[in-house]
C-alpha cells in the first residue's frame, strides 16, 4: 500500500514538476516579501507616532493578511480550487469570530482607546466604576493599580461603553469645600479668614482667584463655600491641609462650626382634682 502511494505522489511530482516548483518559490519569495512588507507598514506606524502596542497588532495582523494571499497562490498554483479553499477558510472564519465574539470586541475597543487616547499610562481615571491610576493599557484588557495598591484589570468593551473620567488630565484643578457657621456668627469674619487662609498657601493659584460665598441657610448652619483653584498634582494635599487650618484657624478665631442638634421640649400634663 505504501509502494502505491509513492508512485502516486511520485507520478504527480513528476508530472507537475514546474507548478511544484513555481509554488515553491512563490512560498519563499512570498514569505520574504511579506515579512519586508510588513516590517515597512510598521515603520510606517512607528513615524506617525502610533502606539507601540497597536503598532505590533497591526504590523502581526498586516503580515498574516498577505502570507494567507501567498499561500492561496501558492495553492493555485499547484492546481487547488482557491475557490472551494476561500469558501471553507470563510466558514471556518465565521465559526472562530462567533466563538470569539467577547475577546473580538474588547480588541476593537482596545483599538479605539489606543487611537482616541481618552487616557494614557499614568493618568488617574474612573473607568467602569473603578478609580485608579493606569499602568497598563492593551487590546484586550488595562491595568488600574487602585490609591491602596489594588490591582484592577478592566476588559475594554467596558471601559469604551461606559463613562470615562481622566481625573488628571487637565493641569488644574478646583477644591470644592463646604464650611459651616452658626446663626450667631459674622459671615464677613469667616469670610475673611478663608480668603486669608487662600493667600498664605503659595500652592493656590491666584487665577482664576478662588471663590468664596455663602451658598445655603441650612436648618443647623449658614454655609459657606470655598473653592480654590490649584495643580492637579497638589489636589489632595491642599484639600486635607484647608481642612485642618480652616478648623484650627475658626477655633483659634471664635467661629463656631455647628453640628445637627435637637431641642426636645417635655410638656409634663397635671392630673385634674376630680
Amino acid at each position: 500500500m505504501m509502494e502505491n502511494l509513492w508512485g502516486t505522489v511520485h507520478f504527480y511530482l513528476l508530472s507537475k514538476t514546474w507548478q511544484v516548483i513555481g509554488a515553491l518559490l512563490i512560498l519563499v519569495i512570498g514569505a520574504w516579501f511579506c515579512k519586508r512588507a510588513a516590517n515597512f507598514f510598521k515603520r510606517v506606524l512607528e513615524r506617525r507616532q502610533v502606539d507601540p502596542t497597536l503598532t505590533n497588532f497591526l504590523g502581526g495582523l498586516f503580515y498574516y493578511a498577505l502570507l494567507l494571499l501567498v499561500i492561496i497562490a501558492a495553492a493555485g498554483q499547484l492546481g487547488i480550487n482557491t475557490m472551494s479553499f476561500l469558501t471553507v477558510l470563510g466558514a471556518l472564519g465565521l465559526a472562530v469570530g462567533l466563538a470569539l465574539k467577547d475577546s473580538l470586541s474588547n480588541i476593537a475597543a482596545g483599538i479605539m482607546i489606543i487611537l482616541f487616547r481618552p487616557f494614557r499610562i499614568g493618568d488617574a481615571v474612573t473607568i467602569a466604576g473603578v478609580t485608579g491610576s493606569v499602568q497598563q493599557i492593551g487590546l484586550f484588557n488595562t491595568v488600574l493599580h487602585t490609591p491602596d495598591n489594588q490591582k484592577i484589570i478592566v476588559p475594554n468593551s467596558k471601559i469604551l461603553g461606559d463613562i470615562i473620567t481622566n481625573i488628571t488630565a487637565n493641569e488644574t484643578r478646583r477644591i470644592d469645600l463646604v464650611v459651616g457657621i452658626s446663626y450667631e456668627d459674622d459671615i464677613d469674619k469667616a469670610k475673611a479668614i478663608l480668603w486669608e487662609l487662600a493667600a498664605k498657601d503659595q500652592r493656590i493659584l491666584k487665577d482664576p482667584a478662588p471663590t468664596i460665598a455663602v451658598a445655603e441657610l441650612a436648618d443647623s448652619s449658614v454655609n459657606l463655600v470655598f473653592r480654590p483653584w490649584v495643580k492637579t498634582s497638589d489636589y489632595w494635599a491642599v484639600r486635607f491641609d484647608l481642612t485642618e487650618q480652616i478648623k484650627k484657624t475658626f477655633d483659634a478665631e471664635g467661629v463656631s462650626i455647628p453640628y445637627p442638634q435637637q431641642d426636645v421640649h417635655l410638656f409634663v400634663e397635671k392630673n385634674k382634682a376630680a
